[in-house]
């Protein structure tokens, strides 16, 4: 009798802690989708080594997995319709989307996707992905930065990103214009997901 009283007072509390989380489990991967309204993909290239332009792409989907147990088995998958750029200037815009350029009618899409990602400090993350531009696949890295995370209005829970990069867009067969403007162009990508 005095036995099973000890197992009892033994066992209650462990049962406790599972019920009431005290303990917690590991975390399942979190699979959030890229909102690209709350969302931006910029870049900047400078006009004859004197001033900055920037430029966006409006239309773009992606997913993010996120793994807080196991930070390296998170993911990123991003794809960018290339005639979605603007820079504010019709002229502009239409000349990038040609031949010269984006080739929009040929290589419709820009996408990346992650091949390994390491955890650099407690929201900072080094994302190491294949970059495919005009047919070409290049490997990048990008470090992220968790910017903030919370639950919206309607119940979603939502988590933001940030990170730059920089890029030589002739190691994508982009030459046009290379005299005038620059070879590197700088991205920033600024991602708000929210958990499916």
């Amino acid at each position: 009798m005095k036995l099973r009283t000890l197992l009892a007072k033994a066992t209650l509390p462990v049962l406790l802690v599972g019920v009431l989380g005290g303990t917690p489990a590991a975390a399942a991967p979190e699979t959030h989708a890229i909102d690209a309204v709350h969302s931006t993909v910029l870049f900047r290239v400078k006009h004859m080594n004197v001033g900055y332009s920037y430029g966006r792409f409006n239309e773009f989907s992606g997913t993010v997995v996120l793994d807080a147990a196991s930070p390296a088995a998170s993911s990123v998958k991003l794809e960018v319709k290339a005639a979605s750029i603007d820079t504010a200037n019709t002229k502009r815009d239409d000349h990038l989307r040609s031949p010269d350029f984006f080739n929009v009618a040929q290589f419709p899409t820009i996408t990346f996707e992650s091949t390994a990602v390491a955890k650099v400090g407690d929201d900072a993350f080094e994302v190491t992905g294949d970059l495919t531009l005009l047919g070409v696949k290049k490997s990048v890295k990008v470090r992220m930065t968790k910017t903030g995370s919370g639950t919206d209005p309607q119940g979603g829970v939502r988590t933001g990103f940030e990170g730059t990069l920089a890029i030589k867009r002739s190691d994508f067969g982009m030459k046009y214009g290379l005299e005038g403007i620059s070879d590197e162009v700088g991205l920033t990508l600024a991602f708000e997901t929210l958990k499916k």
